[in-house]
Protein backbone atom coordinates (compact mmCIF):
# COMPACT_ATOMS: atom_id res chain seq x y z
CA UNK A 1 0.00 0.00 0.00
CA UNK A 2 1.35 3.42 -1.02
CA UNK A 3 0.04 6.45 0.85
CA UNK A 4 2.18 8.69 -1.33
CA UNK A 5 3.39 8.28 -4.87
CA UNK A 6 7.04 8.34 -5.75
CA UNK A 7 8.62 11.22 -3.86
CA UNK A 8 11.91 13.02 -4.34
CA UNK A 9 12.28 15.16 -1.21
CA UNK A 10 15.78 16.39 -0.44
CA UNK A 11 15.86 15.60 3.29
CA UNK A 12 19.61 16.10 3.57
CA UNK A 13 19.30 19.60 2.13
CA UNK A 14 16.93 20.60 4.93
CA UNK A 15 19.00 19.01 7.71
CA UNK A 16 20.30 22.34 9.06
CA UNK A 17 16.79 23.78 9.29
CA UNK A 18 15.69 20.57 11.04
CA UNK A 19 18.60 20.82 13.48
CA UNK A 20 17.61 24.41 14.34
CA UNK A 21 13.99 23.34 14.95
CA UNK A 22 15.19 20.48 17.17
CA UNK A 23 17.52 22.76 19.15
CA UNK A 24 14.69 25.27 19.72
CA UNK A 25 12.34 22.50 20.92
CA UNK A 26 15.02 21.10 23.25
CA UNK A 27 15.92 24.53 24.67
CA UNK A 28 12.26 25.38 25.31
CA UNK A 29 11.69 22.08 27.11
CA UNK A 30 14.85 22.27 29.21
CA UNK A 31 14.10 25.91 30.07
CA UNK A 32 10.67 24.88 31.32
CA UNK A 33 12.23 22.19 33.52
CA UNK A 34 14.83 24.63 34.87
CA UNK A 35 12.32 27.42 35.57
CA UNK A 36 10.04 25.00 37.43
CA UNK A 37 12.89 23.68 39.54
CA UNK A 38 12.91 20.24 37.92
CA UNK A 39 10.34 17.78 36.66
CA UNK A 40 6.93 17.74 38.29
CA UNK A 41 7.26 14.33 39.91
CA UNK A 42 4.10 12.36 40.52
CA UNK A 43 3.08 10.22 43.45
CA UNK A 44 5.22 7.29 42.23
CA UNK A 45 8.41 9.32 42.75
CA UNK A 46 7.52 11.57 45.67
CA UNK A 47 5.64 9.20 47.95
CA UNK A 48 2.05 9.47 49.12
CA UNK A 49 -1.08 7.50 49.85
CA UNK A 50 -3.34 5.10 48.00
CA UNK A 51 -6.87 4.47 49.24
CA UNK A 52 -9.05 1.75 47.68
CA UNK A 53 -12.83 2.07 47.97
CA UNK A 54 -15.65 -0.27 46.97
CA UNK A 55 -19.14 1.14 46.37
CA UNK A 56 -22.34 -0.84 46.51
CA UNK A 57 -23.74 0.82 43.37
CA UNK A 58 -22.34 2.62 40.36
CA UNK A 59 -20.81 6.03 41.09
CA UNK A 60 -19.65 9.19 39.34
CA UNK A 61 -16.00 10.16 39.67
CA UNK A 62 -17.01 13.83 39.47
CA UNK A 63 -18.97 13.56 42.72
CA UNK A 64 -16.03 11.90 44.49
CA UNK A 65 -13.68 14.66 43.30
CA UNK A 66 -16.14 17.29 44.48
CA UNK A 67 -16.23 15.68 47.92
CA UNK A 68 -12.42 15.47 48.14
CA UNK A 69 -12.03 19.11 47.13
CA UNK A 70 -13.65 20.01 50.43
CA UNK A 71 -10.77 18.42 52.36
CA UNK A 72 -8.00 19.80 50.18
CA UNK A 73 -7.61 16.77 47.90
CA UNK A 74 -9.04 18.21 44.70
CA UNK A 75 -5.84 17.30 42.85
CA UNK A 76 -5.95 13.62 43.82
CA UNK A 77 -5.83 10.97 41.09
CA UNK A 78 -9.17 9.15 41.04
CA UNK A 79 -9.64 6.16 38.76
CA UNK A 80 -11.80 3.07 38.44
CA UNK A 81 -10.16 -0.33 38.37
CA UNK A 82 -11.30 -3.92 38.08
CA UNK A 83 -14.55 -5.09 36.45
CA UNK A 84 -17.16 -2.34 36.18
CA UNK A 85 -19.73 -4.26 38.21
CA UNK A 86 -17.38 -4.32 41.23
CA UNK A 87 -17.59 -0.50 41.55
CA UNK A 88 -14.06 -0.15 42.90
CA UNK A 89 -12.09 3.08 42.81
CA UNK A 90 -8.49 4.05 43.59
CA UNK A 91 -7.69 7.44 45.13
CA UNK A 92 -4.03 8.46 45.01
CA UNK A 93 -2.82 11.67 46.63
CA UNK A 94 0.32 13.39 47.82
CA UNK A 95 1.16 13.79 51.48
CA UNK A 96 3.08 16.82 52.58
CA UNK A 97 6.56 16.01 53.88
CA UNK A 98 5.39 16.85 57.38
CA UNK A 99 6.66 13.58 58.83
CA UNK A 100 10.36 14.37 58.28
CA UNK A 101 9.90 17.93 59.51
CA UNK A 102 8.22 16.94 62.77
CA UNK A 103 10.64 14.03 63.33
CA UNK A 104 13.54 16.46 62.94
CA UNK A 105 11.89 18.89 65.36
CA UNK A 106 11.51 16.13 67.96
CA UNK A 107 15.16 15.11 67.62
CA UNK A 108 16.29 18.77 67.88
CA UNK A 109 14.13 19.28 70.97
CA UNK A 110 15.58 16.15 72.57
CA UNK A 111 19.14 17.27 71.86
CA UNK A 112 18.64 20.78 73.21
CA UNK A 113 16.32 20.08 76.17
CA UNK A 114 17.34 16.57 77.08
CA UNK A 115 15.07 13.56 77.32
CA UNK A 116 11.31 14.01 77.49
CA UNK A 117 10.08 13.93 81.09
CA UNK A 118 6.41 13.95 80.12
CA UNK A 119 4.58 12.94 76.96
CA UNK A 120 2.78 16.29 77.12
CA UNK A 121 6.03 18.01 76.15
CA UNK A 122 5.16 17.00 72.59
CA UNK A 123 2.81 19.98 72.55
CA UNK A 124 5.92 22.17 72.45
CA UNK A 125 7.06 20.66 69.16
CA UNK A 126 6.42 22.98 66.17
CA UNK A 127 3.97 21.49 63.67
CA UNK A 128 2.56 18.88 66.04
CA UNK A 129 -0.89 20.47 65.79
CA UNK A 130 -0.90 19.63 62.07
CA UNK A 131 -1.36 15.92 62.74
CA UNK A 132 -2.99 16.13 66.16
CA UNK A 133 -1.39 15.56 69.54
CA UNK A 134 -4.08 13.07 70.57
CA UNK A 135 -3.47 10.95 67.49
CA UNK A 136 0.29 10.82 67.98
CA UNK A 137 0.47 9.92 71.66
CA UNK A 138 -1.39 6.67 70.97
CA UNK A 139 1.78 5.47 69.19
CA UNK A 140 4.47 6.88 71.51
CA UNK A 141 5.53 6.17 75.09
CA UNK A 142 8.17 7.05 77.67
CA UNK A 143 7.92 3.67 79.38
CA UNK A 144 10.99 1.62 78.42
CA UNK A 145 9.11 -1.62 79.22
CA UNK A 146 6.42 -0.98 76.59
CA UNK A 147 7.45 -2.79 73.43
CA UNK A 148 4.16 -2.21 71.60
CA UNK A 149 4.89 1.51 71.18
CA UNK A 150 7.80 3.70 70.05
CA UNK A 151 9.90 5.07 72.89
CA UNK A 152 10.02 8.84 72.44
CA UNK A 153 13.45 9.17 74.08
CA UNK A 154 15.13 6.32 72.20
CA UNK A 155 13.55 6.46 68.74
CA UNK A 156 15.60 7.45 65.69
CA UNK A 157 14.47 10.05 63.22
CA UNK A 158 13.42 7.38 60.69
CA UNK A 159 11.34 5.54 63.31
CA UNK A 160 9.61 8.75 64.37
CA UNK A 161 8.97 9.75 60.75
CA UNK A 162 7.43 6.33 60.06
CA UNK A 163 5.06 6.67 63.03
CA UNK A 164 4.04 10.18 62.01
CA UNK A 165 3.39 9.02 58.44
CA UNK A 166 1.20 6.22 59.71
CA UNK A 167 -0.81 8.57 61.92
CA UNK A 168 -1.16 11.10 59.09
CA UNK A 169 -2.34 8.44 56.65
CA UNK A 170 -5.03 7.19 59.04
CA UNK A 171 -6.18 10.73 59.67
CA UNK A 172 -6.39 11.44 55.95
CA UNK A 173 -8.26 8.19 55.27
CA UNK A 174 -10.77 9.19 57.93
CA UNK A 175 -11.24 12.60 56.29
CA UNK A 176 -11.80 10.94 52.90
CA UNK A 177 -14.40 8.61 54.37
CA UNK A 178 -16.28 11.44 56.07
CA UNK A 179 -16.18 13.64 52.95
CA UNK A 180 -17.55 10.93 50.66
CA UNK A 181 -20.19 9.91 53.19
CA UNK A 182 -21.34 13.53 53.30
CA UNK A 183 -21.53 13.64 49.50
CA UNK A 184 -23.56 10.42 49.28
CA UNK A 185 -26.05 11.36 51.99
CA UNK A 186 -28.67 9.07 53.51
CA UNK A 187 -26.66 6.00 52.51
CA UNK A 188 -27.52 6.71 48.88
CA UNK A 189 -24.54 4.61 47.82
CA UNK A 190 -22.81 2.80 50.72
CA UNK A 191 -19.10 2.08 50.40
CA UNK A 192 -16.24 0.57 52.34
CA UNK A 193 -12.51 1.28 52.49
CA UNK A 194 -10.72 -1.81 51.19
CA UNK A 195 -7.19 -0.69 51.99
CA UNK A 196 -4.94 2.27 52.70
CA UNK A 197 -1.28 2.00 51.68
CA UNK A 198 1.64 4.35 52.14
CA UNK A 199 4.52 4.86 49.72
CA UNK A 200 7.47 6.30 51.61
CA UNK A 201 10.32 8.48 50.33
CA UNK A 202 12.87 5.63 50.26
CA UNK A 203 10.70 3.59 47.88
CA UNK A 204 10.17 6.71 45.76
CA UNK A 205 13.93 7.36 45.51
CA UNK A 206 14.50 3.78 44.41
CA UNK A 207 11.81 4.13 41.73
CA UNK A 208 13.46 7.32 40.45
CA UNK A 209 16.82 5.59 40.21
CA UNK A 210 15.36 2.52 38.48
CA UNK A 211 13.48 4.68 35.98
CA UNK A 212 16.63 6.56 34.99
CA UNK A 213 18.60 3.31 34.74
CA UNK A 214 15.92 1.76 32.53
CA UNK A 215 16.13 4.65 30.07
CA UNK A 216 19.94 4.79 30.14
CA UNK A 217 20.39 1.02 29.67
CA UNK A 218 17.89 0.99 26.81
CA UNK A 219 19.90 3.65 24.96
CA UNK A 220 23.19 1.83 25.62
CA UNK A 221 21.66 -1.44 24.44
CA UNK A 222 20.46 0.20 21.22
CA UNK A 223 23.94 1.63 20.59
CA UNK A 224 25.55 -1.81 20.95
CA UNK A 225 22.91 -3.60 18.85
CA UNK A 226 22.89 -1.15 15.93
CA UNK A 227 26.68 -0.86 16.00
CA UNK A 228 26.86 -4.65 15.64
CA UNK A 229 24.15 -4.93 12.98
CA UNK A 230 25.20 -1.93 10.86
CA UNK A 231 28.16 0.37 11.54
CA UNK A 232 29.08 2.57 14.47
CA UNK A 233 28.09 5.74 12.61
CA UNK A 234 24.62 4.24 12.11
CA UNK A 235 24.45 3.44 15.82
CA UNK A 236 25.54 6.97 16.73
CA UNK A 237 22.86 8.46 14.47
CA UNK A 238 20.16 6.24 15.97
CA UNK A 239 21.10 6.93 19.60
CA UNK A 240 21.34 10.68 18.97
CA UNK A 241 17.86 10.55 17.43
CA UNK A 242 16.50 8.52 20.36
CA UNK A 243 18.02 10.89 22.92
CA UNK A 244 16.59 13.78 20.89
CA UNK A 245 13.09 12.22 21.06
CA UNK A 246 13.27 11.55 24.80
CA UNK A 247 14.53 15.04 25.69
CA UNK A 248 11.83 16.75 23.59
CA UNK A 249 9.08 14.52 25.02
CA UNK A 250 10.17 15.14 28.62
CA UNK A 251 10.52 18.87 27.95
CA UNK A 252 7.00 19.12 26.52
CA UNK A 253 5.60 17.15 29.46
CA UNK A 254 7.10 19.78 31.74
CA UNK A 255 5.92 22.65 29.52
CA UNK A 256 2.32 21.43 29.65
CA UNK A 257 2.48 20.66 33.40
CA UNK A 258 2.13 16.89 33.28
CA UNK A 259 3.43 14.96 36.28
CA UNK A 260 6.29 12.54 35.71
CA UNK A 261 5.01 9.11 36.80
CA UNK A 262 5.79 5.45 36.16
CA UNK A 263 3.31 5.31 33.22
CA UNK A 264 5.24 8.24 31.71
CA UNK A 265 8.46 6.21 32.02
CA UNK A 266 6.68 3.36 30.22
CA UNK A 267 5.63 5.84 27.51
CA UNK A 268 9.22 7.05 27.09
CA UNK A 269 10.50 3.49 26.74
CA UNK A 270 7.73 2.90 24.17
CA UNK A 271 8.85 6.04 22.31
CA UNK A 272 12.41 4.68 22.20
CA UNK A 273 11.23 1.40 20.71
CA UNK A 274 8.84 3.06 18.26
CA UNK A 275 11.37 5.62 17.03
CA UNK A 276 14.05 2.96 16.67
CA UNK A 277 11.73 0.84 14.54
CA UNK A 278 11.30 3.67 12.03
CA UNK A 279 15.02 4.36 12.03
CA UNK A 280 15.93 0.70 11.43
CA UNK A 281 13.57 0.56 8.42
CA UNK A 282 15.37 3.54 6.86
CA UNK A 283 18.79 2.08 7.76
CA UNK A 284 17.94 -1.24 6.09
CA UNK A 285 16.98 0.61 2.94
CA UNK A 286 20.24 2.60 3.04
CA UNK A 287 22.31 -0.57 3.40
CA UNK A 288 20.52 -2.24 0.49
CA UNK A 289 20.92 0.80 -1.73
CA UNK A 290 24.63 1.10 -0.92
CA UNK A 291 25.09 -2.48 -2.16
CA UNK A 292 22.87 -2.29 -5.25
CA UNK A 293 23.89 1.19 -6.39
CA UNK A 294 27.59 0.91 -5.67
CA UNK A 295 28.50 0.41 -9.31
CA UNK A 296 26.67 3.59 -10.32
CA UNK A 297 28.93 5.58 -8.01
CA UNK A 298 26.09 7.73 -6.74
CA UNK A 299 26.99 10.35 -4.12
CA UNK A 300 26.09 9.45 -0.55
CA UNK A 301 23.63 12.35 -0.32
CA UNK A 302 21.57 10.95 -3.18
CA UNK A 303 21.60 7.41 -1.73
CA UNK A 304 20.44 8.67 1.69
CA UNK A 305 17.67 10.80 0.20
CA UNK A 306 16.55 7.92 -2.04
CA UNK A 307 16.40 5.56 0.94
CA UNK A 308 14.30 7.93 3.06
CA UNK A 309 11.88 8.59 0.17
CA UNK A 310 11.48 4.87 -0.50
CA UNK A 311 10.56 4.31 3.19
CA UNK A 312 8.42 7.43 3.53
CA UNK A 313 5.05 5.94 2.60
CA UNK A 314 5.46 2.99 4.97
CA UNK A 315 6.60 5.32 7.79
CA UNK A 316 3.63 7.67 7.39
CA UNK A 317 1.09 4.83 7.30
CA UNK A 318 2.49 3.32 10.49
CA UNK A 319 2.69 6.69 12.23
CA UNK A 320 -0.80 7.83 11.23
CA UNK A 321 -2.52 4.64 12.36
CA UNK A 322 -0.70 4.77 15.69
CA UNK A 323 -1.35 8.50 16.08
CA UNK A 324 -5.11 8.13 15.52
CA UNK A 325 -5.44 5.39 18.14
CA UNK A 326 -3.39 7.29 20.73
CA UNK A 327 -5.27 10.54 19.98
CA UNK A 328 -8.59 8.81 20.70
CA UNK A 329 -7.20 7.58 24.03
CA UNK A 330 -5.92 11.08 24.81
CA UNK A 331 -9.29 12.71 24.11
CA UNK A 332 -11.59 10.14 25.70
CA UNK A 333 -9.40 7.86 27.82
CA UNK A 334 -9.89 9.90 30.97
CA UNK A 335 -7.59 11.83 33.27
CA UNK A 336 -5.45 8.85 34.45
CA UNK A 337 -4.28 8.22 30.86
CA UNK A 338 -3.80 11.86 29.87
CA UNK A 339 -0.07 12.18 30.62
CA UNK A 340 0.75 8.72 29.22
CA UNK A 341 -1.08 9.31 25.93
CA UNK A 342 0.29 12.86 25.58
CA UNK A 343 3.84 11.48 25.82
CA UNK A 344 3.01 8.87 23.18
CA UNK A 345 1.50 11.50 20.86
CA UNK A 346 4.67 13.57 21.11
CA UNK A 347 6.77 10.43 20.63
CA UNK A 348 4.96 9.37 17.44
CA UNK A 349 5.39 12.82 15.88
CA UNK A 350 8.97 13.40 17.00
CA UNK A 351 10.03 9.81 16.30
CA UNK A 352 8.76 9.98 12.72
CA UNK A 353 10.50 13.31 12.23
CA UNK A 354 13.81 12.23 13.79
CA UNK A 355 14.25 9.09 11.68
CA UNK A 356 14.34 11.27 8.55
CA UNK A 357 15.70 14.58 9.76
CA UNK A 358 18.07 13.56 12.60
CA UNK A 359 19.27 9.95 12.40
CA UNK A 360 20.05 9.88 8.66
CA UNK A 361 21.59 13.38 8.45
CA UNK A 362 23.92 12.39 11.31
CA UNK A 363 25.21 9.55 9.09
CA UNK A 364 25.74 12.05 6.27
CA UNK A 365 27.58 14.53 8.52
CA UNK A 366 29.70 11.71 9.97
CA UNK A 367 30.60 10.50 6.49
CA UNK A 368 31.62 13.98 5.36
CA UNK A 369 33.83 14.44 8.43
CA UNK A 370 35.46 11.05 7.92
CA UNK A 371 35.98 11.69 4.24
Amino acid sequence: MQLLGETNIDFIKWRKVAFIISIIAIVVGLSSIALKGGLGLGLDFTGGMETHLKFENSFEIGRIRSALSGVGLGGAVIQRYGPQEENTVLIRYHLEEISDVIATNIIDYRQSKGEFQSIEELKNIPGIEGIGYENLITELTLDIERIDKINLNKATKDALASVIQDVTSREMASKIQEAIQTEFVNKENPFEILSVSLMGPKVSEELQRNALLAIAFSLIGMLIYIGWRFEFRFAAGAVIALAHDVVIAVGLLSLFNFEFTLPIVAAILTIIGYSLNDTIVVYDRIRENIKTLRKKKLPSKKILNLSINQSLSRTLITSLTTFIVVLILFLWGGEPLRGFTFALLVGVIVGTYSSSFVATPVIYAWGKTKK
